[in-house]
């Protein structure tokens, strides 16, 4: 479970976007974030294949939508070092199990919800074969993360 420090770290940074780490803009931490916004606006951006009308509509949606997400990224991470921690201290009673299972399933249905409000949105301005191809990268980039994650944290004992 130690090793899962730095793969939350990796989460955290990855799925921290927009941004908003504290301190200048020169720190080595905002470069990787920076680093990682842009890599993934690109892979959005080369998968989408949007002309310029489309983009007009889609780019704020999309900002939009990774601001929303970083509030449900902080959960994760939150319930995540939750479970290391009690792991690490062999402390993980059933009734810090139910919280963390009520709280990681909490999780999951505000991440639907969230993708019905901007599918939703998106549906309005753009054809559905866009929205749906958008919603597809960002599940596939969604998924990658916590295969990784999911890979790292140990069953409860």
């Amino acid at each position: 479970m130690r090793r899962l420090l730095p793969s939350l770290l990796c989460l955290m940074l990855a799925l921290s976007v927009p941004l908003t780490a504290a301190g200048t803009a020169d720190t080595n931490l905002q470069i990787l974030l920076d680093k990682i916004h842009a890599d993934k606006k690109l892979l959005v951006a080369s998968n989408m294949n949007l002309d310029d009308d489309e983009g007009k509509v889609f780019w704020p949606v999309y900002e939009s939508y990774q601001k929303d997400l970083q509030a449900i990224n902080k959960r994760i991470v939150k319930v995540v070092s939750s479970y290391a921690d009690a792991w690490n201290d062999d402390a993980l009673t059933d009734e810090k199990a139910k919280l963390l299972l009520d709280e990681a399933l909490a999780i999951e249905e505000s991440e639907v919800q969230l993708r019905k409000t901007y599918a939703a949105k998106l549906s309005g301005a753009l054809p559905d074969r866009l929205v749906a191809r958008y919603l597809q990268i960002e599940n596939k980039i969604r998924a990658a993360i916590r295969y990784d994650l999911a890979e790292e944290i140990p069953l409860v004992q």
